[in-house]
C-alpha cells in the first residue's frame, strides 16, 4: 500500500460530507457485487475511492452487503442477467447442478468454463444497478436528515423565544 499511502491518507476521502458519502456508497456497492472476492472488496472499494473522492468507511462498509448469504442469489441473477444479454451460459446445467447437489468442483467448473462471460457481466449489471440505487437513496436520505436536523434547530430557537417574551 506503499504507493498508494499519502492519498490514502487524504482527509477528504475519511470525511463525512454530503458528497462523499454517496459516492462512497456507490462506490462500495458496485465493488462489493462485482469484486465477490471477501478479502479484496474493501481494498478494491478503498482503491476506487480516490479517484472518485468517495467516503472510504462507508465504500468499505456497503461491500458487506455481498456476504456468504447472499452470495449464491447474486451468482445466480448475474447469470440470468448475462444470459440475457446475449453471453452464453447453459441453464440446463446450472440446473442439472441444482438438481443433483453436485459438489463444489463441479460449480466452480461450469462456472469457469461456460457461465464466466455470464457472470461478469450480470455482475457488472447488477452491480450497476445497486450502485445507481444507493447513491441517490443515501443522497435523499442525507438531504432528509438535515432538514430534519434544520427543523428541530428551528423549533429549539421557537421555543427559546417564547420563553424570553413570558420573562
Amino acid at each position: 500500500m506503499k504507493p498508494f499511502g499519502h492519498r490514502i491518507r487524504r482527509s477528504d476521502l475519511w470525511r463525512f460530507t454530503r458528497r462523499s458519502v454517496p459516492r462512497g456508497v456507490a462506490v462500495g456497492l458496485f465493488v462489493g457485487i462485482f469484486l465477490m472476492v471477501p478479502g479484496l472488496q474493501i481494498v478494491g472499494a478503498a482503491l476506487f475511492c480516490m479517484p472518485f473522492r468517495a467516503n472510504v468507511a462507508i465504500a468499505a462498509a456497503m461491500t458487506f452487503l455481498s456476504n456468504p448469504a447472499t452470495t449464491p442469489f447474486f451468482l445466480v441473477a448475474a447469470v440470468n442477467v448475462g444470459s440475457r444479454m446475449g453471453f452464453k451460459a447453459d441453464l440446463t446445467t446450472l440446473q442439472a447442478l441444482a438438481s443433483t447437489h453436485a459438489s463444489v468442483w463441479r460449480w466452480m467448473a461450469w462456472l469457469v468454463s461456460d457461465a464466466a462471460p455470464a457472470m461478469v457481466a450480470g455482475l457488472a449489471v447488477i452491480g450497476g444497478v445497486f450502485a445507481f440505487a444507493g447513491y441517490w437513496v443515501s443522497l435523499v436520505g442525507w438531504r432528509w436528515w438535515v432538514a430534519h436536523k434544520w427543523g428541530q434547530r428551528r423549533a429549539i430557537a421557537r421555543e427559546g423565544a417564547q420563553v424570553q417574551e413570558i420573562s
